[in-house]
């Protein structure tokens, strides 16, 4: 694997590999002993220009777990604020040996033009880019449902079969996009669920049922998993609806509809979470939930993309 830049061109087989190689990785971590030395030797770079705390936090822990070394770029603070390009950032990275990047940026796009610009020889690795995709998200997400779903019986499995709400500010997520890619191509139904406003322009083009009722897409899709996106507040410029109250009295999951759903329906959220938006406490704090194992899931896959990237075949682009 020479990049992993979406979910959008990651094939089914490629998508099982991953997942199976994060289940290799996820079963080290149960060990008193975590760190393994497969990446002894090897620079991977964190290079955030956006905020984070579970994405960045938890890339470092998989490199360091892999024995990698690592560093950590941070807009704030860098060259950047002073007017640096993309690609002066990127020879720098060049510079210094840098045998793999880890970019989240602001631009749809910059992790692809990063890859393919011939400015480093790394490994590039899309930790999110604008409201365009965040793949290793919906790779956790995936193996979540995986594991919970079917258990030991999880390995070599896709989701064929399997119904899954995406409900929210869709307009602004890349993580919706990702999913719908990743989910799709493993076989599962995708409804998403928002009020016209969060819907990207085109989306009833994709290979997705769009509802406007959260009651009604309960009822119709029986769903086996429900995903609540955080609205981001900090992308929108206009009104996207009336105000909070409307917005959790419409498309929150609050207690009556936990109760709706089917007995096995897991109910993930990829944080941070706004409790009595977009979710209640009720529903975030029970056993249905998944919110703390997506971000311990999110350790082992993220190990096994930059094991992946950095150990396996770096032929093409993923």
């Amino acid at each position: 694997m020479r990049h992993l830049l979406d979910t959008r061109t990651l094939g089914r087989e490629d998508a099982i590999m991953i997942l199976d190689t994060a289940e290799d990785m996820s079963a080290t971590q149960q060990r008193e002993v975590k760190k393994l030395p497969t990446l002894r030797g090897k620079t991977v770079v964190n290079l955030f220009y956006e905020d984070s705390t579970r994405t960045r936090i938890s890339f470092e822990a998989a490199a360091k777990r892999l024995s990698a070394d690592v560093i950590n770029f941070s807009a704030k603070g860098s060259s950047v604020s002073k007017g640096e390009s993309l690609k002066d950032t990127a020879q720098t990275l060049q510079a210094i040996g840098a045998d793999a990047v880890v970019i989240r940026h602001p631009a749809s796009g910059a992790p692809d033009r990063l890859a393919r610009s011939g400015w480093i020889e790394a490994g590039v690795l899309n930790a999110g880019d604008g409201m365009h995709e965040h793949p290793t998200q919906a790779l956790l997400d995936a193996f979540t449902m995986r594991r919970r779903l079917f258990g030991d019986a999880s390995r070599g499995r896709d989701l064929a079969g399997i119904s899954v709400v995406i409900i929210g500010d869709i307009v602004h997520s890349r993580v919706a996009r990702s999913n719908l890619w990743l989910l799709t191509a493993l076989g599962a139904r995708v409804a998403f669920v928002a009020p016209e406003t969060l819907l990207p322009f085109g989306t009833r083009e994709w290979p997705v049922t769009v509802h406007h009722s959260l009651d009604a897409a309960i009822a119709e899709e029986r769903p086996d998993v429900v995903m609540l996106l955080r609205i981001q507040a900090e992308r929108m410029h206009k009104a996207f609806f009336p105000n909070e109250r409307e917005y959790a009295r419409n498309w929150g999951l609050d207690e009556p509809r936990l109760a709706r759903l089917t007995e096995h329906a897991l109910v993930m959220h990829p944080g941070p979470m706004n409790r009595g938006l977009e979710i209640s406490s009720a529903a975030a704090d029970s056993p249905r939930a998944t919110v703390l194992e997506q971000v311990a899931n999110g350790v082992s896959v993220r190990m096994a993309a930059l094991y992946l990237l950095l150990s396996g075949e770096r032929g093409g682009t993923a």
